[in-house]
């Protein structure tokens, strides 16, 4: 038996979280691969919570849960936005 008058020190290291474009993209190509239209089964999950609309191929369904519906939905507009361009400071009238 050791010395038990010593508080041991324990460290756990956690997981690297994963980025919601990465979330995005596993959870897109994995309802591709089973035939659904990813945006709209992804539009399903967000407007109503309910995670059956993510198929649980490739456990694109835990993983979609990994991040807020909100953030979902952020990352695909700031995506659109930069895609067209918007990002720059227009002129305002």
């Amino acid at each position: 038996m050791g010395d038990i008058s010593n508080t041991q020190y324990f460290k756990v290291d956690a997981e690297p979280e994963d980025s919601v474009q990465a979330i995005l993209a596993e959870v897109y190509d994995a309802l591709s691969e089973k035939g659904y239209n990813p945006v709209n089964q992804i539009v399903g999950y967000i407007m109503s919570g309910d995670p059956t609309y993510i198929t649980s191929y490739r456990n694109a369904r835990s993983i979609i849960m990994k991040a807020e519906r909100d953030e979902l939905v952020e990352e695909m507009l700031e995506t659109y936005i930069k895609y067209n361009g918007w990002d720059k400071e227009a002129p305002r009238v």
